[in-house]
């Protein structure tokens, strides 16, 4: 078990450093990205602006400015007059602060709606699916199936108003959502968060709940299954330690994926719901053209993707011991 964790966090880290690269070469030395007009502003005489390329060192070789970047995530590096700490994302175009730590005042209500969101789509999607499966043609499965069509068919852009007018603005059930810490008030931490949990986990649900269902049906159908229950074994036995835990091997390959996607709708569901999280940072950062701020936040996307393929790949081989050996 030790082996294969090591070569999936080796395989991670190599991911990491090719992502790194590629959109350093994306953001910093593309043709139209001239980071240092952007950065000394809409008013920049030739003097000025090559004074701001010093500073920010884009007048070096590429190979250097990537060398040093990366340098800087590990070791930290100094950018014009300020010293940048380990690890350094760099200094803002718009605001003029690190990078890091504009990131992190807005990432606990980023990680608050990617957290409650894949609690209610696996719960919902998973117990659909399930009911479905163990329901298969009867009134159940057609429901669960329903849900699964039309949720699957929506959009955050439109789902999100269409909550916001039914429950906030028409009959006035919740409030408009706030972020509220967990630390400091969890009942209405969850209760602010509540719309755009539903909000982002309806599509992802739906999604899971039609998966779940084609892999229970796929595995009652097996041998094995038939076998226990000729021995006697009690339906919900047979159902909850034999057929669900073979279910579970496609629902954990996927969910480290969908993870990408929640971080994605995230950006539309904090727009959508005015909520200050990294998404809406990223949103602001493309309308200011601050690219310390978006190649940042496409890195924190990329490690996320990568650290929750690392953690199903690890749940996986509890499922299915056979992909140790792989």
């Amino acid at each position: 078990m030790l082996a294969f964790l090591t070569r999936r966090i080796l395989g991670g880290l190599v991911i990491l450093l090719v992502i790194c690269a590629v959109t350093f070469m994306l953001f910093y030395v593309a043709p139209g990205s001239n980071v240092a007009r952007l950065a000394c502003g809409k008013v920049c005489s030739p003097e000025l602006m090559a004074a701001v390329a010093h500073q920010l060192g884009t007048d070096q070789p590429v190979w250097k400015q990537f060398v040093e970047y990366l340098g800087g995530i590990f070791t930290g590096r100094t950018i014009g007059d300020s010293a940048c700490p380990a690890p350094c994302l760099g200094y803002s175009f718009h605001n003029h602060q690190p990078v890091l730590d504009t990131i992190l005042d807005r990432l606990p209500v980023t990680l608050s709606l990617t957290i409650g969101a894949v609690v209610i789509f696996l719960l919902l999607g998973v117990s659909l699916g399930m009911l479905a499966a163990l329901r298969k043609g009867k009134l159940a499965d057609k429901v669960a199936m329903g849900f699964a069509v039309v949720g699957g068919a929506q959009q955050i852009f439109v789902l999100g108003p269409f909550l916001l007018f039914l429950f906030v603005y028409s009959t006035r059930i919740m409030k408009v959502p706030t972020y509220t810490s967990f630390l400091d008030n969890p009942l209405q931490w969850a209760t602010g968060l509540l719309l755009p949990w539903i909000c982002l986990a309806v599509i992802t649900a739906a999604y899971y709940a039609r998966l779940t269902r084609s892999s229970m049906v796929e595995v009652m159908s097996e041998d094995y299954i038939r076998t226990v229950r000729a021995k006697g074994m009690g339906r919900a036995n047979v159902y909850v330690k034999h057929a669900f835990r073979g279910a579970m091997s496609p629902i954990a390959t996927l969910l480290g994926l969908d993870i990408a996607v929640l971080i994605g709708g995230a950006i539309i569901t904090e727009t959508v719901f005015n909520l200050p999280g990294v998404g809406q940072l990223a949103a602001n950062s493309v309308q200011d053209s601050d690219l310390p701020v978006m190649m940042a936040v496409v890195l924190l996307a990329s490690t996320a993707v990568v650290v929750a393929n690392i953690v199903v790949d690890v749940v996986y081989a509890f499922i299915d011991p056979r992909v140790r050996l792989g």
